[in-house]
């Protein structure tokens, strides 16, 4: 290799940068140019999985809610993510709002709505003669937080987690091939630990892309709202560009600085936002609701977890819960290194507790506030919420926000409030996704270099913006689901390797124990 290739190479593995960058880019260009066709095998795909594989992503969440919480009560619950002298690097609110914005913060804000909402319109729990009572609001707000709930927090807990200790633990590089090690040895660096790798960065990008491209055009209309702005396409693509800038500005700054600094200001506005619905909203209905859906959805957590769907009500498993599952298993690799970046040092007890325990409780609040504020207004006020979801689901929040009928003053404030955080919370998601590409094209290094970082901060935008618009975002965001079949085997194997290293690490322990005794 030449000095002038070593020198645009240096601090990153040419395979991983060339062969990333190669995917990407005929994944996009296949989309634009044959965008029928693509939508025809994406799609092809995902009913393929929805048909046959349904039961096989219910196995597979239910088995990793089981597995964290066996570890939490384990003998190897004590054991740390890193040295036994190492301790955390963030306190607990900044670890938490980093962890939490960065795995569902911006599709919280925009589903927390506009999915009860659906459900109260119809589901397959509940009769025809049910629809749009309170008896279905209770179960749209059940079925809405256990997609958002543990199940999906469970998995990022134990990828996240294998990550961590085989980074901090056993001295790996922070990448996927890492996890595997315990199964393959020294050839987590041959081929299939770059297609380890190569798939967590397809799934990364077109997952922050279609992400971006969804939450510009609900940022669209919340700029809408507040300054009359048309809702169109150039609009949305001018502020992916704004988004894109200021995320790429934050992830040069490193963890420390902008993503942490962001991230704590995401959860201060969360808290702010949280407690204006709960004063201006039907407070004491609010207050009855946080209860009832807490122990809702915890009893019936474990039945609708082993849910499987007959046949006419497949289709709507297909819509919503395989694709939420899907959608989870696409972000974990994304999310999970992202979590194990910022949690070196902290026991896997309290790492798991954290990350399963503190988000869901959260999820709870958001949703229970958000989605029974829109149905107190459909059920027992004037109503509105319903046809605004079913005319235009990205306006559904601040629709809700309009018919609180707070008076013009506060209802700006509030709709105000909402716009900033759908800004900061993108900004989070685009500056940790970068972030982690960086770290797996330049195999497990947790400071890539500069221009890495600007280069995937600017493809994500350009991807995003290009095929919002030709209108391929939907195709891309079926293609990842679908993509999720194949990275799903890397999580099986990753977490054997996970358990099989933990069993031979807690050997050893007995062992030197006995030996000390």
């Amino acid at each position: 290799m030449s000095q002038q290739q070593s020198a645009l190479f240096a601090g990153i593995h040419p395979m991983m940068a060339i062969g990333s960058a190669a995917l990407v880019a005929a994944f996009v260009l296949f989309t634009l140019i044959s965008p029928q066709t693509a939508d025809a095998l994406y799609s092809s795909a995902r009913d393929f999985i929805a048909a046959e594989l349904s039961w096989y992503y219910i196995v597979l969440m239910n088995l990793y809610i089981a597995l964290a919480l066996i570890l939490v009560f384990s003998r190897y619950g004590s054991i740390r993510l890193g040295a036994d002298s190492d301790r955390p690097e963030f306190g607990h609110f900044a670890w938490f709002s980093m962890l939490f914005g960065a795995g569902i913060g911006i599709g919280i804000l925009f589903w927390s709505i506009a999915e009860p909402i659906y459900y109260l319109q119809g589901n397959p729990f509940i009769t025809a003669d049910q629809v749009l009572t309170p008896e279905a609001a209770q179960v749209a707000m059940r079925v809405t937080i256990f997609h958002w709930g543990l199940h999906g927090w469970a998995l990022y807990a134990l990828l996240g987690m294998c990550f961590a200790y085989f980074s901090y633990r056993k001295g790996l590089p922070l990448s996927i091939r890492s996890a595997l090690y315990p199964i393959l040895g020294e050839r987590i660096y041959g081929p299939i630990g770059y297609i380890a790798d190569l798939l967590a960065v397809l799934g990364t990008v077109f997952g922050i892309a279609t992400s971006l491209g969804m939450g510009a055009q609900q940022m669209n209309a919340g700029i809408s709202y507040l300054l009359g702005i048309d809702i169109n396409t150039e609009t949305q693509i001018i502020l992916i560009a704004i988004i894109s800038i200021i995320a790429t500005i934050s992830v040069l700054t490193g963890v420390n600085r902008g993503i942490r600094l962001l991230s704590v200001l995401n959860m201060r506005l969360t808290m702010l936002i949280l407690a204006l619905f709960f004063i201006f909203g039907p407070s004491l209905y609010l207050l009855s609701a946080i209860g009832s859906n807490s122990l809702d959805y915890l009893i019936n957590a474990p039945a609708l977890g082993a849910w499987l769907a007959p046949a006419e009500h497949q289709q709507w498993q297909s819509d919503w819960t395989i694709f939420y599952w899907g959608w989870w298993i696409a972000w974990s690799p994304f999310t999970g290194i992202f979590i194990a970046r910022i949690s070196r040092g902290r026991t896997i007890r309290e790492f798991i507790l954290g990350v399963l325990g503190a988000p869901t409780v959260l999820t709870i609040l958001w949703i229970t506030l958000f989605g029974n504020t829109a149905m107190s207004i459909e059920l027992f006020g004037e109503g509105g919420v319903v046809d605004a979801v079913n005319n235009d689901r990205t306006t559904a929040l601040f629709k809700t926000i309009e018919l609180m009928d707070l008076g013009l003053w506060l209802t700006g404030i509030m709709a105000t409030i909402c716009t900033i955080m759908l800004v900061t919370y993108f900004v989070t998601s685009a500056d940790s996704a970068t972030l982690v590409i960086c770290t797996l094209v330049a195999m497990g290094d947790n400071n890539p270099p500069a221009r890495l970082r600007i280069f995937w901060g600017v493809a994500i935008a350009a991807v995003a913006a290009v095929l919002l618009y030709a209108g391929g975002l939907q195709s891309l965001q079926t293609a990842s689901i679908a993509a999720a079949l194949p990275f799903s085997v890397v999580l099986v194997m990753a977490t054997y390797g996970l358990l099989k290293s933990l069993y031979l690490e807690g050997r050893t322990i007995n062992k030197k124990q006995q030996q000390e005794g």
